[in-house]
């Protein structure tokens, strides 16, 4: 009954909002928020100082004579218009307003950008192009989140070169791990006909940074490779470069192969090619040619694509071992093709064949560690930022500081493929802070974090970038939960700057999301910040490894994994991963190992990870584990009540559209938790 009143409240708010549009009511349909702007919502700002000194700088703006001055006027009349109520004018001269000009130092690259203001005007300044892009998202962004712009002195260069999202969508739109409808790409239309979203997209993705997008599954059909999709793919390039988006491709390594009709032939995701040979050893000169064909025909359509981001044996896809090969020779195969043009391959660490070791959790970095410094210059190891997979707590991978000679990017996980999908709220920045960046490798000593690492302070690298899967679909908004935009938000800003601070990235995501108050402001915070700790309490405790079903990577399945994947019994719980069990401890610096080892120093957050541990184990909280492990599973469920409430107290704050339809989704995450505590409960308590 509530499910059907909830419903039927969310049609009769767009029903109102039409309405009202037809009778010339105050409200339009341009002011029922759907989610769809993400955090371009311009809306009026309340009546300050803070606005009248934005307007007296808004009113006249000098464009710098870049490439990109059309969506840059294009995006400040938007924006401006809606947050100032005023229409800047364009002007030649250097009076008054905001100035952007192009400066000589070169020390800004390509993409950073000065912002300077004074008394009459605020002064953008680029050494090329795009900073002029980046600049003016950022620009607005101040003005938008209410920040004084009088004596403004920033100087931004971006910490990475390449920012990227990938994007697991299939040929037929199915999206893997996606859980906000078909894919974005509607491939049987293009390259004919061009949605208005395609540009909405790319703003979106500019306005944080991102510059580099792959358009297809790792899982990759061969076919995205023909000459039909790649006139589609050119299609949306030329969409995406008014934006300084470079479009990639992912591969399928067999595609030099002929085509198939046969069930057997190829590998479980489109394995069977579509050129005409027997095989795809990269050693062979006849695929080696087939591949520089290829890269020329994408390059005659695209002449600023990105590259290649490769799955190879891994899951069943092709790659070089089917031929005896190593992935140096795969990787340099396809890098030797790319290039004359510029293009890069990122190769995916992402493999676990069971030959390598026992343990799961090693095989990645027994694989690859002993590769370094044997790639091409134009290749990148595409690495999980974990060992298992996307988890919702795992220590950091130990490839990072390992490879001094090979440019590793991490590959971090926006969708919430074992988070709670798009119904839990979980605020991904805090675990991709915690368990990743913040992270002290040791491996020149005290300092030398993932983040440091990833951005090349702690040794040089040829090329500095980080990877995101996407969360993105057909959704209205984009995401499916209103919130999960604030995990595709702070990717790209954390891509910009990993060293961002937490706070500034979530107050500017709901300020520029919600426009709302400095009161609705904290709430909102309140409900985000806790949310991947008591989500990591009740679903993954301890870093225990893989709980959920394998069919849905969502429903619980401690019976599925339990004794196989992680050990339990009424004595004990959890993996002996020390030098005594696996030894997958060995494959970090001597800091972390010694600190792993030992059952006392290891962080309990990664404790089951690392231990098998007693029940009867005396916790810091001077609980026993059994005592704590069984109180933090209702930490899902408390902090959704909590949300609720919450959530319940804004609602005047709070558009009616969106209001109605996170409450709908915090509902339903209610039930979900409350389900799986109890199959948590019910599958615990035989060895309590």
């Amino acid at each position: 009954m509530n499910h059907c009143f909830r419903c039927f409240s969310i049609v009769l708010f767009f029903f109102l909002g039409c309405m009202s549009y037809l009778f010339g009511q105050e409200q339009t349909l341009s002011t029922v928020d759907t989610g769809y702007e993400l955090w371009m919502n311009y809306k009026p700002l309340p009546e300050s100082g803070l606005k009248q000194s934005a307007i007296r700088y808004g009113s006249h703006i000098r464009l710098p004579g870049s490439r990109y001055d059309e969506v840059i006027r294009e995006e400040l009349e938007r924006a401006l218009k809606a947050l100032l109520t005023v229409t800047p004018i364009f002007v030649q001269d250097n009076a008054v307003g905001i100035q952007m000009s192009f400066c000589k130092d070169k020390g800004l690259g390509e993409e950073g950008y000065i912002i300077r203001s004074g008394k009459k005007r605020i002064t953008l300044q680029a050494y090329s192009d795009a900073g002029f892009l980046y600049g003016t998202f950022h620009l607005i962004r101040l003005i938008q989140c209410g920040y004084p712009l009088e004596q403004l002195n920033l100087k931004e260069i971006p910490a990475l070169e390449f920012r990227m999202i990938n994007h697991w969508v299939g040929l037929g739109g199915t999206v893997e791990r996606g859980y906000a409808g078909k894919g974005l790409w509607a491939w049987d239309d293009l390259p004919k006909k061009i949605e208005p979203r395609y540009t909405d997209y790319a703003r979106a993705e500019a306005s944080i940074g991102i510059n580099a997008v792959i358009l297809n599954n790792v899982n990759a059909d061969p076919r995205i490779l023909g000459h039909d999709y790649l006139e589609k793919v050119a299609a949306l390039a030329d969409i995406f470069r008014k934006y300084h988006i470079k479009v990639y491709l992912a591969p399928n390594f067999a595609a030099p192969v002929k085509p198939s009709t046969t069930k057997d032939a190829g590998k479980q995701w489109g394995g069977v090619g579509i050129g005409h040979l027997d095989t795809a050893d990269p050693l062979n000169p006849e695929v080696q040619k087939w591949w520089m064909d290829k890269v020329n025909e994408i390059y005659s359509l695209i002449p600023d694509f990105g590259g290649f981001l490769v799955k190879a044996n891994s899951e069943g896809m092709a790659g070089p071992q089917d031929y005896h090969r190593s992935h140096v020779d795969g990787a340099n195969m396809l890098a030797r093709a790319l290039k004359p043009h510029g293009g890069i391959v990122l190769w995916r660490t992402f493999v676990y064949n069971p030959e390598i070791d026992k343990d799961r959790m090693k095989r990645s970095y027994k694989e690859f560690q002993p590769l370094d410094g044997q790639f091409d210059e134009n290749v990148v190891l595409q690495t999980k930022n974990g060992t298992l997979d996307f988890q919702p707590s795992e220590p950091a991978q130990p490839l990072f500081g390992a490879m001094r000679h090979t440019p590793l990017f991490p590959e971090l996980q926006i969708t919430q493929e074992y988070l709670g999908r798009s119904v839990s709220l979980v605020y991904l920045l805090p675990m991709w802070r915690k368990t990743f960046l913040d992270f002290d490798t040791y491996c020149n000593g005290k300092g030398s974090t993932v983040s440091n690492i990833i951005a090349g302070k702690t040794f040089p690298s040829r090329m500095l970038g980080m990877a995101g899967v996407g969360n993105i679909g057909r959704s209205r908004n984009w995401t499916a939960h209103h919130f999960a935009q604030a995990n595709w938000y702070a990717f790209g800003r954390l891509a910009w700057n990993p060293e961002e601070s937490t706070e500034s990235i979530t107050s500017d995501w709901i300020k520029s999301t919600w426009n709302c108050d400095e009161a609705t402001l904290e709430v909102i915070r309140q409900m985000m910040m806790p949310t991947w700790e008591s989500f990591v309490c009740a679903h993954a405790p301890y870093s225990l490894g893989f709980t959920v079903k394998r069919e849905d990577h969502y429903t619980a399945g401690f019976e599925q994994r339990a004794n196989k994947e992680w050990h339990v019994s009424k004595e004990s719980i959890g993996t002996d991963r020390t030098t005594k069990g696996t030894n997958y401890v060995s494959q970090y610096f001597k800091y972390n190992k010694d600190i792993f080892n030992s059952l006392s120093q290891c962080p309990e957050l990664y404790l089951l990870c690392f231990h098998n541990v007693p029940w009867s184990h005396k916790m810091k909280s001077g609980k026993s584990l059994r005592e704590e492990f069984k109180s933090n599973l209702k930490r899902g469920i408390e902090q959704v009540d909590v949300n609720i409430g919450l959530w319940k107290s804004i609602r005047n704050k709070i558009d009616p559209v969106r209001y109605e339809e996170v409450l709908e989704s915090l509902y339903k995450e209610q039930r979900d938790t409350k389900a799986f505590y109890q199959a948590a409960l019910n599958f615990f308590s035989q060895y309590w």
